[in-house]
């Protein structure tokens, strides 16, 4: 083989590699590589109670593990079938290496509703689940206050769905 020949050859190769990682990068968004927030030390006391997010969705942790939740979206891509939970359940702080982890486990639905009326229509969309398991980060904001969130949509657009103490009214 000329030495033009293999010279050919090995910047196809390299050429080659550049193209796989390129892609592979591509693919990999924030929350592939989130390593959670570093909280280790919110108690389970500090956690319960009633949390809200922008979008009407509530959430009472009760200090007896026992969950209310209402209008809770779906995490990852669930998010993107539209469907909007409610019922009751159970939920658990634990502590991983990354930081600590709110697992709400909706036991029984009692309703189901959509994000919009183009989701509420739509038939292809797979049935909501009868029961579901949410994976909350446990965070603090400037103020020390603590504040809940997940991932949804596509995972690498980052995009979070955050819950904070409920307001009194």
């Amino acid at each position: 083989m000329a030495a033009g020949s293999r010279l050919r050859v090995r910047w196809a190769a390299v050429g080659c590699v550049v193209v796989v990682l390129a892609v592979l990068a591509a693919c990999a968004g924030p929350y592939q590589y989130y390593n959670g927030t570093g909280v280790h030390d919110a108690t389970s006391a500090e956690v319960s109670g009633g949390w809200e997010n922008i979008e009407g969705t509530r959430v009472v942790l009760r200090e007896d593990a026992t969950a209310l939740l209402e209008k809770l979206d779906g995490q990852d891509f669930d998010f993107d079938d539209g469907w909007r939970l409610s019922g009751t359940g159970t939920w658990q702080l634990t502590d991983e290496d990354g930081g600590q982890v709110v697992r709400l486990t909706l036991t029984t639905r009692t309703r189901v509703e959509s994000r919009s009326p183009a989701t509420a229509t739509d038939t292809s969309s797979p049935d909501p689940p009868s029961t579901y398991v949410w994976s909350f980060y446990v965070d603090r904001d400037q103020h020390d206050e603590l504040k809940l969130f997940f991932f949804y949509g596509d995972p690498d657009a980052g995009n979070t769905y955050a819950m904070t103490r409920k307001t009194q009214s």
